[in-house]
C-alpha cells in the first residue's frame, strides 16, 4: 500500500510506501497475479499522480524517483527497465541430472551444472575463462582475455591459454607481470652477480681441469710404470726370483723407494756424480740401504748381477725398481764412506797403515779378479776408482758401481791415456784403473790434481815420471815410507808400474795382481833394510846412489829387486 498527498513527501530512491511500494517475489513461487486498487476507484486523482501502474522489474535495475509519478503511460517505463525471469531446467538436482546422460542439458565441453537457488531444478554455466551457450555442443568457447585490457590483470605481456591466461615481463625486467603481484621493474645491471658468476665458473673450471689433469697424469704414470716394467724385463726377473727359493733379492715399487728416501729429499743424498745420485734410504723393516738413481743403465744385466755378485768384497745388490725409464738399484748401505774420502780428506790417511792399505788393495783386487774370471760370464767394471770403493766400519773394502757402471760416464781422469792408445776398454782397463787406486794408497795424491804441473796432473803420468827421474821415495806418503823397507816399497812400486803399462797385453791379470799383493803382505823385511843407511836412502832418489867413502850400501842404476813374487 502506498500513499502520497503531495510531492514534498516523496523521497527519491525510496520505494517504501510514499508514492511507491514494492514486494519481492518469494523463492519457489509458481504463479503471480497483480491487481491495482484505489480508495476512490481512480475517480479522484492528483495532478502530480494522474495514473497508477504496476510492473515486474529486476530490483537492481529500477530506482524510484518523483518524476515516475507524473507519467501517464507505462510504456516509457517498459522501454528503460528490464524484466528478468528466473528459470531452471526440470526439477532435478545436478547429481540426478548428470546421471541421466540422455536428458542432461549441459552438453557443451567446458561447462558444468549448478543447483538453482530458487526452488528445484538446475542450470548450466561455462567454466571460468569460457563463454557462450553451455546448452549446445561447442557452445562454451575460450575467452581471449588478452584482447581486452580490462579483462586481464597483466602489467606488460599477456599470454592467452585455454580457459585462462598468464602474465610475463619483457626481457630485461624482473617481476611476475601481474598488477596484484610484483609487477615488472627494469633490471639493474648485475655487475656483482656477473663477477661472482664468472669467478665461480672459473674456479669450477680450474678445479675440474686440475682434477682431470691429475687423473690423466695418474693414469699416464701407471701406464708408463707398466711399460717400463715390461721394457726392463720385469716379468722375466720376477720368474727368476720366484724360481730361486730363499733369494732375498726384491723388486721394489717407485712408491716404496719414495717413502724410503722421504720422496728423494736432498738431505738423504750420500753421493752424486756423472753416473747419477745415491740416496740413503730406510726400508719398512728399518734396514738402511743405498738407492742409486743412474742416468743410464742396462736393465738386461741386472739378473746377471743377482747371480754372480754375492761375494765378500762387492757391494751386494739387494733389489731394483723397474717402473722407471732407467732402473733404480738398491744396494746394501756401507756406512764408513769411500776410499777416496779416507785417502784425501784431511786427517784420514795418517790413520791408515801400510798394512791396511795393502789389505784394502788386496780386497779390491780379489773382487775384480772374481768379476773377470770366476763368474759364469765375465764382468768388466770399467770405472774402478777410489770413489767407487766403499769401506765399512772395519775398513773392509767393498767394490761398488760394478757392471752397470760401464754404461754410465766413467772417470776419464784415470783412463785418458789408455783410451788414446787403444780406443776401447777391456778387463785390462780395470787393471790400469786399479794401478791408479794403488798409487793413491801409496802417495796420498789424487788421481787428477791441478796443484801439479800440466804434464803431471794425471797421477799415473806423475808416478811414471817420478820413477824415470829416480824420485820414487819423494812421491810416497810419509807413513808408508816409514813402515816398510826399501825393497818392499820398490816391489809395490814395480807392481803399480806393471799395472800402468800402456799396452794392455803387457799388464798382469787381476789374478796375478792378487797373488803379488798376497806375497807382498807376507813379505818379511831383512833387518839390514832398517839400519841407519836404509833410513837415509828413503830420503834420496831410488836410483843413481853409489857406495860412499865409508863403504856403505847404495843402489845401482836399475832396481832389480831380489824379491821373489808368485806369478
Amino acid at each position: 500500500m502506498t500513499y502520497c498527498s503531495d510531492t514534498a513527501s516523496v523521497i527519491n530512491g525510496s520505494c517504501t510506501g510514499i508514492g511507491c511500494c514494492q514486494s519481492s517475489i518469494p523463492p519457489g513461487l509458481t504463479s503471480l497475479r497483480v491487481e491495482i486498487n484505489s480508495s476512490s476507484n481512480h475517480e479522484s486523482v492528483s495532478r502530480f499522480n494522474p495514473c497508477s501502474y504496476a510492473f515486474i522489474v529486476d530490483q537492481d535495475d529500477f530506482n524510484f524517483s518523483l518524476s515516475d509519478l507524473f507519467r501517464t503511460r507505462t510504456s516509457s517505463l517498459y522501454n528503460r527497465v528490464p524484466v528478468v525471469f528466473d528459470w531452471v531446467i526440470g526439477n532435478e538436482t545436478c547429481q540426478e541430472a548428470i546421471s541421466n546422460k540422455t536428458g542432461y542439458a549441459c552438453v557443451s565441453e567446458n561447462s558444468y551444472c549448478y543447483e538453482s537457488t530458487n526452488g528445484p531444478g538446475y542450470r548450466c554455466r561455462c567454466h571460468s575463462g569460457y563463454g557462450g551457450n553451455p546448452y549446445v555442443h561447442g557452445g562454451c568457447k575460450d575467452i581471449d582475455e588478452c584482447k581486452n585490457k580490462e579483462k586481464n590483470n597483466c602489467t606488460e605481456i599477456c599470454i592467452n591459454t585455454p580457459g585462462s591466461y598468464h602474465c610475463e615481463c619483457p626481457k630485461g625486467y624482473d617481476g611476475d607481470g601481474w598488477n596484484n603481484g610484483t609487477r615488472c621493474t627494469a633490471k639493474e645491471f648485475p655487475l656483482l652477480k656477473i663477477i661472482l658468476g664468472i669467478g665461480l665458473s672459473l674456479l669450477f673450471l680450474l678445479i675440474a681441469s686440475t682434477w682431470a689433469y691429475w687423473l690423466w697424469r695418474k693414469r699416464r704414470s701407471m701406464k708408463l710404470k707398466e711399460q717400463f716394467f715390461h721394457q726392463n724385463g720385469g716379468l722375466m726377473l720376477q720368474q727368476k726370483i720366484t724360481s730361486r727359493r730363499g733369494d732375498t733379492f726384491k723388486i721394489f715399487t717407485i712408491k716404496e723407494l719414495e717413502r724410503a728416501t722421504n720422496n728423494y729429499n736432498a738431505s738423504t743424498i750420500v753421493g752424486q756424480g756423472g753416473f747419477g745420485i745415491v740416496y740413503k734410504g730406510i726400508l719398512p723393516n728399518n734396514r738402511i740401504v743405498a738407492i742409486k738413481k743412474s742416468k743410464l743403465i742396462d736393465a738386461s744385466q741386472i739378473d746377471q748381477f743377482i747371480n754372480e755378485l754375492d761375494i765378500l768384497n762387492v757391494v751386494k745388490l739387494l733389489g731394483c725398481c723397474l717402473e722407471n725409464q732407467v732402473p733404480i738399484l738398491v744396494y746394501e748401505f756401507i756406512s764408513n764412506g769411500t776410499l777416496y774420502h779416507h785417502i784425501h780428506e784431511v786427517g784420514h790417511l795418517t790413520s791408515m797403515s801400510l798394512e791396511i792399505c795393502l789389505r784394502i788393495a788386496t780386497e779390491i783386487a780379489e773382487a775384480l779378479a772374481y768379476l773377470h774370471s770366476a763368474a759364469s760370464m765375465p764382468i768388466f767394471h770399467r770405472d774402478v776408482k777410489s770413489a767407487n770403493i766403499l769401506l765399512d766400519n772395519n775398513l773392509t773394502a767393498k767394490v761398488a758401481d760394478f757392471g752397470v757402471s760401464r754404461l754410465v760416464p766413467i772417470d776419464h781422469a784415470q783412463i785418458t791415456t789408455l783410451c788414446f792408445q787403444t780406443g776401447k776398454l777391456t778387463d785390462k782397463s780395470d787393471v790400469y784403473s786399479f794401478g791408479v787406486v794403488l798409487l793413491e794408497l801409496l802417495t796420498g795424491e789424487k788421481a787428477v790434481s791441478l796443484n801439479r804441473s800440466q804434464e803431471d796432473r794425471n797421477l799415473a803420468m806423475y808416478f811414471v815420471h817420478a820413477m824415470e827421474e829416480n824420485r820414487l821415495f819423494q812421491t810416497l806418503e810419509g807413513r808408508v815410507r816409514s813402515e816398510a823397507s826399501v825393497a818392499k816399497l820398490m816391489a809395490i812400486a814395480q807392481l803399480a808400474m806393471r799395472c800402468l803399462k800402456l799396452k794392455g797385453k803387457e799388464r798382469p791379470t787381476m789374478k796375478e795382481v792378487v797373488v803379488d799383493l798376497q806375497g807382498l803382505r807376507g813379505f818379511q823385511d831383512h833387518p839390514r833394510f832398517h839400519d841407519q843407511e836404509s833410513e837415509r836412502l828413503l830420503c834420496k832418489t831410488s836410483q843413481g846412489c853409489t857406495e860412499d867413502s865409508g863403504g856403505q850400501y847404495s843402489m845401482g842404476n836399475h832396481f832389480d829387486m831380489s824379491l821373489t813374487l808368485s806369478r
